[in-house]
């Protein structure tokens, strides 16, 4: 614990010392929460406050240990292997919040599936929504923010949307950590640069709890000229049918844009989660990409990572990975994104499936083409 007291003491001193070199800095017109800091801002078609917009999101996975489950291991998303697969056909809608709004994503596709899999207790009739929640905002609150239903994690530095994303595929730590939460958030604008958040959840990937406890998210966000800072803590119990055993999780995310055409983010998470009986899972990982944009139409980004499940708390063995992916992507325009991909993952343990035979192999390499398709007005507009 003393080299975790270490990194956090590490982590409040470089938020303190960037948000003192930018304070003054304009936030930029779309803050990201944790994503990559050249995100798009939202499009979708407006009327009177009411906004509408949406995705489809398909790719093609090769993996080349051929497993016959058709299922590529330790993917957050694009789980499936050696066939065509929608990722996401996702809907969205909203209402500016004056005082009360609300927004809702509701759709299909192996995004959907991941979630619900991932659910202690799954919930049947949420399966199909990605966020569905209210929200109050005041005039006289000062910009004091509140959400209550089923909203994607404040967590990582990736986001569920792929086209957000400067990779088709997610990091391990994306895929180890929580994907959403439901129940009451709070965020709070300090500064016009620093906000901060709490949240009361039933815990990890739940929409109906697994135990009468809840879990609590602290979250802070420094939106600097070049330079967003984001530090989310969550810690609940998270057992099924117990309240004891307490899972703690500190997740940063750090997103540098260097200039218009270069960008790069470092990702941290440290874990611990305590059995109800005794005893305790530890995790940790670290990821770091880039994004160079070549073109205006033409960009590539490079992913390495780290990630250690030394008592198998993930995967059910003691093990660490390594993993390296390279991402081609071209934007026709700001709705039709196409992107190739390269990816491979080590592990020092046999852990990946090969043919039909499971634990056969220490390593995994994916072919991977994803298309993504953005609706928005003036979609049909493409520009040399």
């Amino acid at each position: 614990m003393r080299n975790y007291g270490i990194l956090c003491s590490l982590t409040l001193c470089l938020s303190t010392y960037a948000f003192a070199q930018d304070q003054g800095a304009q936030a930029p017109t779309t803050p990201p929460a944790a994503a990559p800091a050249d995100a798009p801002p939202p499009t979708a078609w407006t009327y009177k406050g009411f906004s509408a917009s949406g995705y489809v999101d398909v790719y093609y996975n090769q993996n080349e240990n051929n497993p016959s489950s058709r299922f590529s291991q330790v993917q957050a998303l694009n789980i499936t292997a050696n066939k065509f697969s929608l990722n996401s056909a996702t809907a969205s809608f909203s209402y500016d919040a004056n005082p009360i709004g609300f927004r809702v994503d509701v759709g299909d596709g192996r995004t959907y599936d991941s979630f619900y899999l991932s659910e202690p207790k799954h919930t049947d009739w949420s399966r199909h929504l990605l966020n569905a929640y209210v929200t109050l905002k005041p005039k006289g609150w000062k910009g004091v923010t509140v959400d209550f239903g089923k909203f994607v994690t404040s967590a990582g530095a990736e986001v569920t949307e792929s086209h957000l994303n400067w990779n088709y595929s997610r990091s391990l730590l994306f895929a180890f950590g929580p994907y959403y939460h439901t129940g009451l958030r709070v965020t709070v604008p300090v500064t016009p640069t620093w906000s901060v958040g709490g949240q009361a959840v039933t815990g990890w990937n739940l929409m109906r709890d697994n135990n009468s406890g809840k879990t609590y998210g602290f979250t802070s966000l420094n939106t600097l000229k070049k330079v967003v800072v984001a530090n989310n803590y969550y810690t609940g119990p998270e057992n099924n049918n117990t309240n004891k055993g307490w899972r703690n999780f500190y997740d940063l995310a750090v997103t540098v844009t260097a200039t218009d055409k270069i960008s790069a983010y470092y990702n941290l998470d440290i874990g611990n989660s305590k059995y109800a009986g005794g005893g305790s899972g530890t995790f940790w990982g670290m990821a770091s990409a880039a994004r160079f944009a070549l073109t205006k139409h033409l960009a590539v980004s490079p992913r390495i990572e780290y990630y250690s499940d030394k008592d198998g708390f993930w995967t059910g063995t003691p093990q660490a990975f390594k993993e390296f992916t390279g991402t081609g992507e071209w934007k026709f325009n700001e709705s039709f994104i196409a992107r190739i991909e390269y990816r491979r993952d080590w592990s020092d343990q046999p852990f990946f499936q090969v043919g039909q035979i499971p634990g056969a192999s220490k390593h995994q390499t994916m072919i991977t083409a994803g298309f993504m398709m953005v609706l928005k007005p003036g979609m049909f507009s493409f520009s040399k």
